[in-house]
């Protein structure tokens, strides 16, 4: 029996993350995995309902499970308060934190039936792949952070700060994923030129190259990167970079697979693995029916594979994506002309029908 931490969090969470237990049970049966599904208070709902968007018992839950799954938290209501009260500050960041989840990896994969729906010509994406692997614990996003009034008037200042072990850590993983990928190809990613936490970057990703000589290291510029992967995305394979360049870079990176809607992602380095949809939490559609659950049903899949070891369980669901996807069902953000327009149910009992018809 595998134990699973699920956060629906606020906006859409709760109903793709319906669809994606609906996915999971429906594999589940199918290749004999027992989980059991414990759900708990995360973002704006803690908050409005407990005082704290992220409470101790919460916490705990998380460590002493197989694997967390969340939906999404965060949301115009709640974005005056104070930073430490905020949804995505209080409990996405201080989860990576106190979890020790140092690696946020963002799987960008354009599926056969949704080439014609990119925003890019079927000639420049068609193929595309690549994992995006961010370092999510440090950087901009967790450094000082001040308002302070001057002379001159009002100044803030983020501090961006990058410490040897931080690097070391997210780069050795970066090697060992590039390793294990036919191409051998790494990206690392930085701003070496203007940044001096770049430039310890690339010292420590250089230093490491030299203990993983079967893997061809290549470095390059944000600005540069984020004009590469529009113009020629199936040059990279697996790419690394720090905690803001990474958030910008895979927003980017989405539209490469049709909307930010397929992008699934998944947390990783400590005791425990936090398994999640790269997107929002889109109060605009919440509650509709609108909102498309493959990026949070792909995320399943990926805790199928990282967190219980049962690779056959995950190809089946990816499998199952995709042969409705082929099948031209789609939800509003990816919908094209002459497709079947489904909402956040259809889809998600669509893809679990699939599962279950799919041959193991």
């Amino acid at each position: 029996m595998y134990n699973i931490a699920v956060l629906p969090g606020d906006g859409i969470g709760p109903e793709i993350i319906t669809e994606t237990i609906k996915v999971l049970q429906a594999v589940g049966e199918k290749c004999g995995l027992e989980m059991k599904f414990t759900e708990a208070l995360v973002g704006g709902a803690a908050l409005d309902a407990t005082g704290v968007p992220l409470s101790d018992e919460t916490l705990e839950l998380c460590y002493n499970s197989d694997a967390i799954l969340l939906g999404a938290v965060g949301g115009p209501k709640w974005d005056t308060l104070p930073v430490h009260l905020r949804p995505e500050a209080a409990s996405l960041l201080r989860l990576r934190k106190e979890l020790d989840l140092f690696a946020n990896l963002r799987f960008v994969k354009l599926f056969p039936g949704l080439v014609d729906g990119s925003p890019l010509k079927r000639e420049i994406v068609e193929g595309t792949e690549l994992v995006v692997i961010r370092e999510a614990t440090g950087g901009l996003y967790f450094g000082e952070k001040k308002r302070e009034r001057t002379a001159e008037g009002e100044r803030a200042v983020d501090t961006l700060v990058y410490n040897t072990f931080e690097i070391e850590r997210i780069g050795r993983l970066a090697f060992e994923m590039a390793r294990k990928h036919p191409r051998k190809h790494l990206t690392s990613v930085d701003k070496h030129n203007v940044l001096a936490s770049s430039r310890l970057w690339r010292d420590i990703m250089n230093k490491l190259a030299k203990e993983y000589p079967d893997v061809n290291l290549e470095h390059m510029y944000v600005d540069n990167c984020a004009m590469q992967l529009v113009r020629n995305p199936r040059q990279f394979s697996i790419m690394v970079t720090e905690n803001m360049f990474g958030d910008i870079l895979t927003d980017e990176a989405s539209m490469l697979a049709g909307s930010i809607g397929m992008l699934p992602s998944a947390s990783i380095g400590g005791k425990v693995a936090l398994y999640e949809p790269a997107h929002g939490s889109a109060p605009d559609i919440a509650g509709q029916n609108k909102a498309n659950p493959l990026a949070a049903i792909l995320s399943g899949a990926l805790m199928l594979r990282y967190s219980l070891s049962a690779e056959e369980a995950a190809l089946s669901i990816e499998k199952a994506v995709n042969s409705v996807l082929e099948a031209g069902y789609r939800t509003g953000d990816i919908m094209a002309p002459g497709m079947k327009r489904v909402g956040t149910v259809e889809m998600g009992d669509l893809v679990a029908k699939s599962v279950k018809e799919e041959a193991l």
